[in-house]
């Protein structure tokens, strides 16, 4: 009997608050704390181990301390680099933890005839063949499939005895979420046929699909081992695992959830309703979460959506409210209102065509002058809008540490208003 472990997007080191931050470590420690228990064969880790290409030390030496416990049970980690995992040059911590022995990456290849031609890794313990394709961002990795000599791989398991994995980090078109249509995909027949288990990443959902009855085998995402945004906290309230069997014969994949913090959920609309009306509901449904006790050592989630009748979003004492909830006990609170408008404001629809940047010279267009800003003309907003707007889409640098971005931002932001108002 050949058992073994299924993590895809561990993204150790996400989020940017430092208790929320630890919580992707602690998960991590317990899918290692189930995969020992369990005494598994070997550990697959589809792609995204880290947030970020260069990771904290913290985090680094916490995720060691994991991978060395495996080390030492004689538990094997085959593991692929996901989108996060690189840097734009293509730098990546992984490259010093393989180095140290700690994982074994299954891509490697060689371009024969024009063809990248992927080598196996075969597990000592249970001769396994294992194998497998990096992801890249913006699923740039599909010109790699499209260049993958898959009959060379198809021809190498058929007949085969024993257990042949695929591990990809690659969102695919027939298997997207309904909720997800426009991410970035690939067919599935990009994917080479006959093996009894597909290992994959990146779609932060948990899947489970046999496909045995088109020439693929078991095709699995087991979704982040802890959610990595409010979205996936609210729908996911957890991450998990994969534990899979293969008895000789057919092949078994059962998720495991890993709960590190419960999640509390309270969803408010606040279509049709003031906005002392809307605080007065949330008050409510808070003080029935604490009567039911699901506040203490929680993660609360707040969303409210909707468009108010009366007052403004300001109006509603968030502060008071998130105060009360960390003095009830709450482990962590946060707030989503993106989605909440007020009747001066209009949707905006565009037409599919446009590109980025013509849906925002039209929004900017349309909501000019809306919020009036003393001493400043249309133009002149407008050209400000572009400014700030340019600022705030930047990203990190490489190497750069998240205290030097924020203070290029708050620098560069303080330049600009500088500029347009006698600050």
């Amino acid at each position: 009997m050949l058992t073994f472990a299924h993590l895809a997007d561990t993204h150790i080191g996400s989020w940017r608050d430092e208790k929320m931050r630890q919580l992707s470590v602690a998960a991590f420690t317990k899918a290692v704390d189930i995969c020992v228990q369990e005494n598994v064969d070997f550990v697959l880790i589809s792609g995204d181990f880290f947030d970020t290409s260069i990771p904290p030390i913290d985090k680094i030496k916490s995720a060691v301390i994991q991978l060395k416990r495996l080390k030492e049970k004689n538990i094997l980690v085959y593991m692929i680099s996901g989108s996060h995992d690189h840097s734009p040059s293509g730098k990546t911590m992984l490259d010093v933890l393989e180095e140290a022995g700690l994982f074994v990456n299954v891509v490697k290849g060689t371009i024969v005839d024009n063809k990248l031609r992927l080598a196996f890794t075969i597990d000592q313990k249970t001769g396994t063949r294992i194998t497998g394709m990096l992801g890249k961002r913006g699923t740039l990795e599909k010109s790699f499939y499209e260049q993958l000599d898959r009959e060379f791989l198809e021809q190498e398991i058929k007949g085969k005895q024993g257990h042949h994995i695929f591990m990809f980090h690659s969102a695919l078109n027939e298997f997207k979420p309904e909720n997800n249509q426009a991410q970035e995909s690939m067919p599935v027949s990009l994917l080479p046929r006959g093996f009894n288990y597909y290992a994959g990443g990146h779609v932060h959902m948990v899947f489970h699909r046999d496909e045995t009855a088109n020439g693929y085998g078991i095709i699995t995402y087991p979704g982040p081992t802890f959610p990595c945004d409010f979205k996936e906290i609210e729908e996911l309230k957890r991450g998990g695992m994969y534990i899979v069997t293969f008895d000789g014969t057919s092949t078994r994949a059962v998720w495991k959830q890993i709960e590190v913090v419960p999640v509390e959920s309270i969803t408010i609309s606040c279509n049709h309703q003031s906005a002392e009306a809307t605080e007065e509901e949330l008050r409510k449904k808070i003080a029935a979460c604490e009567h039911a006790g699901t506040i203490r050592n929680c993660i609360i989630t707040i969303r409210i959506a909707g468009t108010l009748r009366a007052g403004k979003l300001s109006d509603i004492r968030f502060n008071d409210i998130i105060e009360h909830l960390y003095h009830t006990g709450a482990f962590f609170v946060m707030k989503n209102t993106s989605a909440v408008t007020s009747p001066e404001f209009e949707e905006i629809k565009r037409k599919p065509e446009q590109t980025v940047e013509q849906i925002q010279e039209s929004a900017i267009n349309e909501h000019l002058g809306q919020i009036p800003i003393e001493g400043l003309g249309k133009e002149e907003e407008k050209e400000l809008t572009k400014k700030l707007l340019g600022i705030f889409s930047a990203e990190k640098n490489e190497g750069e540490t998240t205290a030097d971005f924020e203070k290029r931002m708050v620098e560069q932001t303080d330049a600009v208003c500088k500029e347009f108002f006698d600050v």
